[in-house]
């Protein structure tokens, strides 16, 4: 029982730094697109609109790109959670989450057909994708982190 506990407290750790890293990735990107002159970008809400079997359009739409948006980083704080339980800490458990949130992209995205494999991609978006998806992971590694020293 001891062990479930642990892992629970850990996961909800981690959902709380999810959260943190979401709103960090969300700065960054908006910043990026602003700078880039570009709209922010649907392939998350995409992508769970096709596994969902939805067609969101207008305002319905852009709320469920916003919830897909946040649930989808807290969510994915569950597995920084997981690695601490699992006593990884610091630069090697964020190196891990950031290698297993972008395998996942690298997974959904291409199977449910909004974006070809990452070698299809310019070297331009390849870079843009690893900086937010940093930002987010370095975030959430981060509180994860200070939360679980104060636990």
């Amino acid at each position: 029982m001891h062990l479930l506990s642990t892992a629970s407290a850990a996961v909800g750790r981690g959902l709380l730094a999810g959260l943190a890293g979401t709103a960090a990735m969300t700065v960054s990107s908006t910043l990026e697109a602003r700078l880039r002159g570009r709209g922010p970008s649907s392939a998350p809400a995409d992508a769970a609109a096709v596994v969902l079997g939805v067609r969101p359009e207008g305002e319905d739409g852009g709320l469920f790109g916003t919830l897909v948006h946040w649930g989808y980083g807290t969510g994915w704080g569950a597995v920084r959670g997981l690695l601490g339980a699992a006593g990884l800490r610091g630069i090697p458990a964020t190196g891990a989450h950031l290698a297993v949130v972008l395998g996942g992209e690298q997974v959904v995205l291409p199977a449910t057909g909004i974006s070809g494999p990452t070698w299809t991609w310019s070297s331009e978006e390849i870079a843009l994708d690893l900086l937010h998806h940093s930002v987010y992971t370095v975030v959430t590694g981060v509180v994860y982190e200070a939360l679980d020293r104060t636990s």
